[in-house]
């Protein structure tokens, strides 16, 4: 399905704050705010990702001029059970809450609603996001850190930090969302989860291929097309599913991942990033300031999930996978 905002919801400003270990990202200069505890100083991982994400939306409402009470809705997600630091730090950021679980595909999910609900005149301010905690996340769907396990080189390293944009009306000065494409859930059977940019790469050629047939468009009529969060390994596959169907290496070119770069070559970090925190921190930061200051016109911004839990993998079942899109624009 591709939605068309006639009203054209604006992003009107973002925030995205990080953990110690982003200040290796490629990305570290465009963040708000990288903290040196990954708990931020609270008891738990989890109760970190809950001040990390009110951390993120104060900075918005102090770039904003606004106050909790201007913002009608909040509508985010994370990756942990039931969404339960999202829901924590709502509590706090009260406002009308809707939460979404699009795993790394949720930085997209949260603004397509929230656009949609500017575009109903429903909303006249909305903070929409994602957010990722490395350590509580790898606990939940892989090894404790403490295991010390290994990882394959097709692994990918789940991201500490946080994305969140403020959504409005439409205004000439900041970029707006003109399009968008929600994804359909796309399996190819892949069981790996250590293996997710193989997995997720065909959602974002679904959702990807869709959109440009729809638009009546081709990817050079964008500057950027960036993923997020397909890795090295996943972003090559993306671009061989394009060249199977005619599309030139030039074209491939515009093709870029927010997971891909954000370590940059670091072998460290294995086949990249991952985390719903990774495409929202990138998408919010990097990329928005990039068309606020005229480097791109038009980008697209296509966020990948994988659906799977700990159950649906212990049960031995294959990982479904999303991927929504949203059309960018600075006039």
């Amino acid at each position: 399905m591709v939605i068309i905002f006639q009203r054209k919801p604006s992003i009107i400003t973002s925030a995205a704050v990080a953990g110690p270990l982003e200040r290796k990202s490629v990305f570290y200069s465009y963040f708000d705010s990288v903290v040196e505890d990954e708990r931020w100083n609270q008891a738990t991982n989890e109760q970190g990702n809950v001040k990390m994400i009110q951390e993120a939306c104060q900075i918005i409402l102090k770039k904003a001029d606004l106050n909790r009470l201007d913002i009608d809705f909040f509508l985010a997600g994370d990756l942990i059970n039931q969404m339960t630091p999202t829901n924590f730090a709502a509590k706090e950021i009260a406002a009308s809450f809707i939460g979404l679980f699009s795993a790394c595909a949720t930085s997209v999910s949260s603004v397509i609603i929230a656009c949609l609900l500017t575009e109903l005149e429903a909303s006249k301010y909305a903070i929409a996001g994602a957010s990722s905690q490395h350590n509580s996340t790898e606990r939940q769907f892989r090894y404790p850190i403490y295991y010390g396990a290994q990882k394959p080189a097709t692994a990918q390293w789940t991201v500490t930090a946080a994305g969140f944009a403020l959504i409005g009306k439409h205004h000439p000065k900041s970029p707006s969302v003109v399009a968008a494409t929600v994804g359909k859930v796309i399996d190819y059977g892949q069981k790996n989860p250590f293996h997710m940019g193989s997995a997720m790469a065909p959602a974002a050629f679904d959702t990807i291929k869709r959109h440009l047939e729809k638009r009546n468009q081709k990817i050079q009529d964008y500057d950027m097309i960036m993923t997020g969060d397909l890795g090295k390994i996943g972003l090559q596959i993306l671009k061989k599913m394009f060249q199977e169907t005619g599309a030139s290496e030039a074209d491939c070119q515009i093709f870029r991942d927010a997971g891909a770069e954000f370590y940059g070559e670091n072998p460290s970090f294995l086949a990249g990033a991952s985390g719903a925190g990774c495409s929202a921190s990138v998408y919010f930061s990097y990329v928005l300031q990039q068309l606020k200051g005229g480097r791109f016109k038009r980008v697209l911004l296509v966020a990948t999930g994988s659906l799977h839990s700990p159950l649906t993998f212990q049960q031995g079942e294959t990982i479904p996978c999303t991927a929504h899109a949203i059309e960018v624009t600075m006039e």
